[in-house]
């Protein structure tokens, strides 16, 4: 659907601190979220920054966790909880728990682009 990229041979996951891991989560996030909005049929630039806003924001991505942490498995869970316990510095936007969860679940998805799973990845983004 969205990424169609293959495991990445010079990163590895394994070998990344939680903050890093949500750097490229981040990303990845992020282009999972334009290419969802697009889906929206809006061609405007404005109002599609206006809807990507919405999903991207640490509020928002702390909630999708709710839905999506009894699916986790071990592996996938040992990256999340990598990420949440990252020591960063959140934003008056998010409460420290919630920008937290966010940084883990960028971390998830980072593992999993990065290992190349990304039937795994679009199926919990689509959740």
């Amino acid at each position: 659907m969205i990424i169609q990229k293959g495991e990445v041979d010079t990163l590895k996951p394994e070998e990344l601190n939680g903050a890093t891991l949500a750097y490229i989560g981040d990303a990845v996030l992020e282009i999972m979220v334009r290419c969802k909005v697009i889906e929206s049929g809006f061609t405007n630039a404005g109002k599609l920054n206006e809807l990507a806003r919405e999903f991207v924001k640490a509020t928002e991505q702390s909630k999708v966790i709710d839905k999506i942490i009894d699916l986790l498995e071990e592996d996938e869970m040992t990256f999340f909880k990598r990420g949440k316990n990252a020591k960063v510095n959140h934003p008056k936007s998010a409460t420290a728990v919630e920008y937290s969860r966010a940084t883990g679940l960028e971390a998830l998805f980072a593992y999993l682009y990065m290992k190349g799973k990304t039937e795994r990845l679009e199926y919990l983004f689509e959740t």
